[in-house]
């Protein structure tokens, strides 16, 4: 199984790049921060799940090895498959995922395109006790996913647009939240 991949992006559509490594070009369904990344970035990593099915192999990237873990969870419940995994951490974030499930925060998981009350319900239930604690580099993570909600609530940008100003502002060196939100403003155009 394939678990991770470095390479060059050769080109997006959607959610999904096709990255180059070592010649070989692996279309990836991305989650909206991975996507972002890469795409600012013209390439690198990306932590990947492999799923083989009748109809194909299939692969999903992802910016850390925290949304991968929250995925393979998310995934785990009955009803919730990959493209649904995908929408709540494209939509949510793996903070704010994790946040919606521990505090039982049915409206914010219900409030994903494609996600009923009652799979957002069976989520809470079967998860609430089973997450992984983060294990990225916390302080890093939660600046750009705080940066992204500021961005959001405070100024109304889209998630996507938010993400990409956020992934921005880091490229060009900001690391402290207030750094890394005024100059993603000044990414936005």
């Amino acid at each position: 199984m394939i678990g991770y991949l470095n390479g060059k992006l050769i080109t997006f559509y959607g959610s999904t790049v096709i990255l180059e490594t070592g010649g070989v070009g692996y279309e990836i369904t991305c989650t909206n921060n991975c996507l972002s990344r890469l795409i600012n970035n013209k390439g690198g990593e990306a932590y990947i799940f492999t799923a083989v099915k009748e109809d194909g192999i299939f692969l999903y990237g992802f910016d850390n090895m925290d949304e991968k873990e929250i995925f393979l969870k998310l995934t785990s419940v009955s009803g919730v498959g990959p493209k649904a995994g995908l929408a709540i951490l494209s939509h949510l974030g793996a903070n704010g995922t994790r946040a919606s499930i521990l505090n039982s925060d049915v409206k914010s998981l219900a409030s994903v395109k494609g996600l009923g009350k009652k799979t957002a319900e069976k989520i809470i239930v079967e998860l609430r006790g089973g997450l992984p604690s983060s294990t990225i580099v916390g302080e890093q993570a939660q600046n750009n996913d705080e940066a992204i909600e500021a961005l959001i609530s405070t100024f109304g940008f889209d998630r996507n647009t938010a993400s990409k100003a956020v992934a921005l502002a880091k490229e060009q060196g900001a690391t402290e939240l207030e750094e890394i939100i005024a100059v993603a403003l000044r990414n936005i155009k």
